[in-house]
């Protein structure tokens, strides 16, 4: 991994975490251990530790990308004598299944959000974008859940439009994990946000361009920063199924739930059905459509098999 990465072909600059960690310049640390302890997901242990060596210089980058493409925005905005609404920063966050996207996600939105320059930072999943389970049962995907094909990718579309355009107040829909579904007549408001953190599996995929050159816009179009959260496929296994075994002893066991189906396996029957929801669906989709998109990413952030990140990559410029 990597070889693939930081070698000397590579359009990457490669750091460790001291060598990152050293970035921070003096940037204060505004997260308490009990903020931390919040934003976690299940079965993910970040430390202050990692906060202050990785996510705080990350935080300041960020911070500097952003107070430049203001200050872009205000003088382009003084050439053409206008006076157009605010246009958000929005940050692409991609990743496999169970690598910690979301736990990064909120991490970095309590951080950039206690920046003077532009404190309200909104973070949206694209899991609200799939189509509803009974459209994809309907066509034979619901094996395919979280492929590109799964997502109602015009709405996503639509909606980055939307944000891009300035719009006051756009909407998005809301994903129930535990019906595992999108829920019908729910939604998010979107009221121009400074930054937008937008995390979901498949975000920085791309496709063939059309010949005639009128290609439907990528969702990647629309950032203007973008990270991926790397791990080896063996830890990605081990923390599915991890995460697994957790949420059948606390979320399975609700009736409502989609997946209580298996809150009284054993474990033995319970690692099985894991792992083969994993090699079935999540590796597949990991191996045809999400790391091949690793490279496209502005900045990437290799884990340890402890959950730790170990390397920062950054695209040179």
């Amino acid at each position: 991994m990597k070889q693939s990465i930081g070698n000397t072909l590579s359009p990457y600059l490669t750091f460790t975490k001291a060598e990152w960690g050293a970035l921070r310049a003096g940037t204060p640390l505004t997260l308490s251990a009990r903020d931390l302890a919040r934003l976690q997901g299940l079965n993910e242990q970040v430390s202050m530790d990692e906060v202050i060596q990785i996510y705080l210089p990350l935080s300041r980058l960020l911070n500097l990308y952003v107070g430049m493409e203001q200050d872009l925005f205000a003088a382009t905005q003084d050439f053409l004598d206008a006076r157009a609404r605010k246009v958000p920063y929005i940050i692409g966050l991609a990743g496999s299944v169970a690598v910690g996207k979301s736990t990064t996600g909120r991490i970095l939105q309590a951080l950039l959000g206690r920046w003077s320059n532009h404190p309200k930072v909104d973070l949206v999943a694209t899991d609200g974008f799939l189509l509803p389970n009974a459209v994809l049962e309907a066509e034979g995907l619901m094996d395919r859940k979280g492929f590109p094909e799964s997502y109602d990718l015009s709405s996503l579309l639509h909606f980055l439009s939307a944000i891009k355009a300035g719009k006051r107040s756009v909407s998005a829909p809301v994903y129930s994990h535990q019906a595992y579904d999108v829920v019908d007549g729910e939604e998010i408001r979107v009221e121009q946000p400074d930054i937008l953190i937008l995390e979901g599996l498949n975000v920085l995929q791309t496709g063939k361009p059309p010949r005639d050159g009128r290609a439907i816009p990528f969702v990647s179009d629309f950032f203007d920063f973008s990270i991926y959260i790397d791990a080896e496929k063996d830890a990605l296994r081990r923390w599915y199924i991890e995460r697994f075994l957790q949420l059948q002893k606390t979320a399975f066991r609700d009736p409502a739930a989609y997946f209580h189906r298996y809150a009284d396996l054993s474990e033995k029957k319970a690692r099985k059905v894991a792992d083969d929801i994993w090699t079935r669906i999540n590796l597949k989709n990991l191996a045809e459509n999400i790391l091949p998109t690793r490279q496209r990413a502005d900045l990437i952030l290799a884990k340890a098999s402890d959950h730790a990140i170990e390397h920062v990559y950054l695209r040179k410029i």
